[in-house]
């Protein structure tokens, strides 16, 4: 056994040290650097991350420049990346470090683990790449590898397969260079050992592989079941003032929590437009007017499917707050800088191209206003 398992990690780490991927966070030993990419690259792929990792890092150089930002400015720099979740769980546990570990990650597996969004997976990353201690990492990537080479059965998520994956991931870990280990998994996972064509004949274990000895890699490991997605509606009101729009800030937990987003209501999915009209009156309080219908916006979440109805609104003097943090107007070009969803994004692209389209053409050189919209009688605050 020992003498396989010394077989296969030998043959995998030679084939990581000529084939893998020159990343930049691979570069580093910044272990702030590592730590980000690391949230950043859960649930997300490598592209996407490629793009938004080195600016974050500009933005947020440090982990003390990170702890001290407002939330909204994580939030704005996160904006895109989705699973907001993170953003905010990465700010809680930089400012425990602050608290704890004066400004510097712990270089403890039992202490990482004490902190705000350091899960299992995330503490044996950044403590193995980061720290160079020998802690098991097993992410969707090390799953499908492990359940392949070892032939583990059973269904995602189901107690006795993620104790073996993890047992497995363990007992393979090489004490010597376990964040290149770590990363040689993963990478294999991500480039031979796909979920679907994976590249059989250009694997480097092959030859330790019982489920290409027993044909089973078609069926290892077995396929997590499509989520049933709940149907969501949002009334969303488009309120403008003097070329701004006004934008509210949700609490930090929930869906959207701590993003800005145009004012809305969450209605049931079967509500009708009457329905959606009257949520947007209650929202911001009495006097609101509704004005015309803008368009809808359709979004697929993980779990959810999101409908956003936009209708041009005009409300009292003085909006009501309500359930959202704060109340604020802001121009395209403030928003960008804002926490906004994506989902929130395409709702202004289709309010402003529906509002473009209600405007005669000889007023199209100026500031566009939606019926029903605030007039610019007084400047914004």
């Amino acid at each position: 056994m020992v003498d396989a398992d010394a077989a296969l990690r030998h043959a995998l780490l030679a084939w990581y040290d000529a084939q893998a991927r020159d990343l930049p966070w691979r570069r580093s030993r910044d272990a702030y650097a590592i730590w980000v990419s690391e949230v950043m690259l859960q649930q997300t792929q490598v592209a996407v991350v490629l793009r938004y990792w080195a600016p974050f890092l500009a933005r947020f150089p440090t982990l003390e420049s990170l702890a001290s930002a407002p939330l909204g400015a994580v939030l704005g720099a996160w904006r895109g990346l989705g699973y907001y979740a993170r953003a905010r769980s990465l700010h809680r546990a930089a400012q425990a470090v602050m608290e704890r570990h004066g400004g510097a990650l712990p270089a403890s597996a039992s202490a990482l683990a004490e902190l705000p969004g350091f899960g299992r997976y995330t503490v044996g990353a950044v403590a193995s790449i980061a720290f160079g201690l020998p802690q098991p990492v097993v992410d969707g990537n090390v799953a499908r590898v492990l359940s392949r080479l070892f032939a583990v059965h059973g269904a995602p998520g189901a107690p006795e397969r993620e104790r073996r994956l993890w047992a497995l991931a363990s007992r393979l870990l090489c004490a010597q260079r376990p964040g290149d280990w770590n990363q040689a998994l993963m990478e294999m996972g991500a480039s031979v050992c796909r979920p679907s064509n994976p590249s059989c004949l250009l694997c480097p274990v092959r030859q330790h592989c019982k489920a290409l000895a027993r044909g089973e890699v078609d069926v290892l490991p077995r396929r997590r079941p499509a989520p049933r997605r709940q149907q969501l509606r949002l009334a969303v009101a488009v309120v403008r003032r003097r070329g701004r729009l006004l934008w509210g800030r949700r609490p930090a937990q929930g869906l959207f929590g701590g993003l800005w987003e145009l004012p809305a209501a969450a209605l049931p999915a079967s509500a009708t437009e009457d329905e959606e009209r009257q949520a947007l009156q209650g929202l911001l309080g009495p006097g609101t007017r509704v004005g015309a219908g803008l368009g809808s916006v359709h979004r697929t979440l993980t779990h959810r499917a999101l409908t956003l109805s936009l209708f041009a609104v005009r409300p009292p003097g003085h909006p009501r707050q309500g359930a959202y943090v704060e109340l604020r107007w802001a121009s395209a070009a403030e928003a960008s800088t804002l926490g906004v969803s994506a989902a929130m994004q395409a709702a202004v692209a289709q309010a402003e191209a529906s509002t473009f389209k209600t405007v005669p053409a000889s007023r199209r050189g100026k500031s566009p206003r939606a019926p029903g919209s605030v007039p610019p009688a007084r400047p914004a605050p």
